[in-house]
């Protein structure tokens, strides 16, 4: 039996967190690799990135795998300057990291061929996974976005800190682009019910702030991003505990792609594959099989057949069809999780090309999942985030009837 009364905790980091910044990146280089084809009248299913970045002090590396319309001279210019506004409008302006002058690097080349020839189509061979690897997908009850509580509400707090930093409201205007949050929330009867601690540590301009200065200044939003009542006298709170937070972002901490894997999912209330999703195209089954094994929990807990979904799923790269399809649903299920595993397949074509064409994946919707989770989202009219659609709940009471 699961346990009834417990903590649990996670984390969340801005997008001006040095690895965030990272991911924005990549992810604007996929985003334009799109935009570029879509100019040029290429296939947008013929687009490959595979982008990671590294970034420290006033220094941007880009590296990695693709295949493009774009020459080579005219590739790094856009990358570039892709790069160069993305870190403008996470903030970046401080001497040790300005958006105008640090030196990037574009060392971006060609798909390899031994990989292409394993995703690409030919003859009667459909288009098969990028890589092997398993990714997983998780819903709950716990938020009405069918997230766990303690990533929803840590990504939450930066969601509101950021809108108000970047409005210029009052003294948030005095917070940085780097910051961090993490809340342990408390279970009763396996529901979310309350706060025992809060941890905050924000970058902040005016060098003369004090933790509790600091404290002052976030706490109003903090508390307009958590339910009523979650947060009580008994709460423990942690605002930049070590102090002042002036040097932020790659200038403070050097960043890479792909290191906050767990908050870009499920803050470990879940199982993760351990792949990465930002930097790539969506041929790349860490990013397109994670969004549909989400996309089916999510169905699955919005057609009430269970309280909690987890779902796997397996590739081997060359080969098109998911090797397995694994269902738990933690003793909430109103439904026999072998029979569900082959209503998954019935309902949706999990094949690497029935993803992104179910999902429509080929597309340059991929910069703004680089911060804040790429679940938990609402989808949006131009296709973004949409493996947050419900729109198979039919379909699987169907399958399941």
């Amino acid at each position: 039996m699961p346990r009834a009364n417990y903590l649990f905790t996670s984390e969340s980091v801005s997008e001006g967190h040095p690895d965030k910044v990272c991911d924005r990146i990549s992810d604007e280089v996929v985003d334009l690799f799109f935009r570029e084809a879509a100019k040029a009248g290429m296939d947008a299913s013929q687009v490959r990135v595979a982008c990671e970045t590294l970034a420290t002090t006033n220094r941007v590396v880009i590296a990695g795998e693709v295949r493009t319309s774009l020459d080579e001279k005219t590739l790094k210019r856009k990358v570039k300057a892709a790069a160069r506004k993305a870190i403008k409008s996470i903030g970046y302006e401080q001497d040790g990291f300005h958006w105008k002058n640090a030196k990037i690097d574009v060392l971006l080349h060609s798909q390899s061929p031994d990989i292409a020839q394993g995703v690409d189509a030919a003859g009667n061979k459909d288009e098969g996974a990028g890589d092997q690897g398993i990714m997983f997908g998780y819903a709950c009850r716990e938020t009405p976005e069918l997230m766990p509580a303690p990533i929803y509400y840590s990504h939450k707090i930066l969601e509101v800190l950021s809108k108000a930093r970047r409005a210029g409201e009052g003294d948030a205007a005095k917070l940085g682009p780097d910051a961090k949050s993490q809340v342990t929330v408390r279970y009763e009867d396996g529901k979310p019910v309350g706060v025992t601690q809060i941890v905050l540590s924000t970058q902040h301009l005016d060098e003369t702030l004090t933790s509790a200065d600091v404290r002052k200044i976030v706490e109003p939003y903090i508390r307009s991003a958590l339910p009523e009542g979650w947060i009580s006298k008994d709460t423990v709170w942690h605002v930049n505990p070590t102090g002042k937070f002036v040097v932020g972002g790659p200038d403070g901490d050097a960043g890479l792609t792909g290191r906050k894997i767990i908050v870009d999912t499920y803050g470990g209330a879940a199982p993760h594959g351990g792949g990465a999703f930002s930097g790539k195209d969506p041929t790349k089954v860490d990013r397109s099989a994670a969004y549909a094994a989400r996309y089916l929990a999510k169905n699955v807990v919005a057609a009430k057949l269970a309280d909690r979904c987890t779902i796997q799923l397996a590739y081997a790269i060359g080969v098109s069809d998911p090797l397995a399809v694994y269902v738990d649903l933690h003793g909430t299920g109103k439904v026999d999780e072998a029979k569900l595993e082959k209503a998954l397949r019935e309902v949706m074509n999990l094949r690497p090309r029935g993803i992104r064409e179910h999902l429509n994946l080929n597309k340059p919707i991929y910069a703004r999942t680089a911060a804040y989770g790429h679940f938990g989202r609402k989808a949006t009219r131009d296709g973004g985030f949409s493996w947050e659609r419900t729109d198979l709940v039919d379909a699987l009471r169907k399958a399941v009837a």
